[in-house]
């Protein structure tokens, strides 16, 4: 029989990359709790049995599929301008690429940013999000010990509302479209300027 979708890989061909693909989008769509196997096995146009080939189940995919967002996210933290000099560009060059990861990654970033730690893999997925964030707090906290932002402004408070905006992109920006307006690198730029443009401490 002839494949109607031409697009679509063929059923001998998927991987748990592919699959993985299909089911962020579907679990964005529909939520990971009202997503059941029947829905991902129509997405992707192949069996259940064919899905087990791959994964043991729903909770399996979410993991891989918010692994692959928390995986990018801490890779940052190991950049050598994230990991070594003044506080101050470190914390910048880790919202930069916070914000381009989150562009980069969009579907998978979204569905992290989506869970509210029903499973196991949901609690796991929330506990290394707070320690990222943490992470982010300390350099922050740390460029004010050494006198380069401001100390009159809670650290933990800024960490939220740089966040808040970074995280916000997952609600407008769509990488194709009209409505796409500025590209990865404008909208980083944006974000590092906004967000800390009134943190640093002014000079004479």
């Amino acid at each position: 029989m002839v494949d109607i979708n031409p697009t679509r890989p063929r059923r001998d061909s998927y991987t748990v990359e592919t699959l993985l693909a299909v089911t962020v989008k579907v679990f964005n769509e529909r939520g990971y709790d009202g997503t059941s196997m029947e829905d991902l096995s129509r997405a992707a146009g192949i069996s259940k049995s064919s899905i087990y080939h791959h994964v043991r189940g729903k909770e399996e995919l979410l993991n891989l599929a918010v692994g692959r967002a928390l995986d990018s996210l801490f890779g940052i933290l190991d950049e050598p301008a994230a990991a070594a000099g003044p506080a101050a560009a470190r914390l910048e060059h880790v919202v930069r690429r916070t914000t381009e990861v989150l562009i980069a990654e969009l579907p998978y970033v979204t569905l992290l940013l989506r869970v509210r730690g029903n499973t196991s893999a949901e609690q796991w997925a929330l506990r290394r999000r707070r320690e990222f964030d943490h992470h982010v707090a300390e350099l922050l906290a740390a460029a004010v010990r050494s006198g380069e932002l401001r100390a009159d402004v809670d650290p933990r408070l800024a960490t939220r509302l740089i966040f808040g905006m970074i995280n916000s992109l997952v609600e407008w920006y769509r990488p194709e479209g009209d409505d796409k307006g500025a590209d990865a690198e404008q909208i980083a730029d944006a974000v590092v300027e906004l967000s800390l443009s009134g943190l640093r401490v002014p000079r004479d």
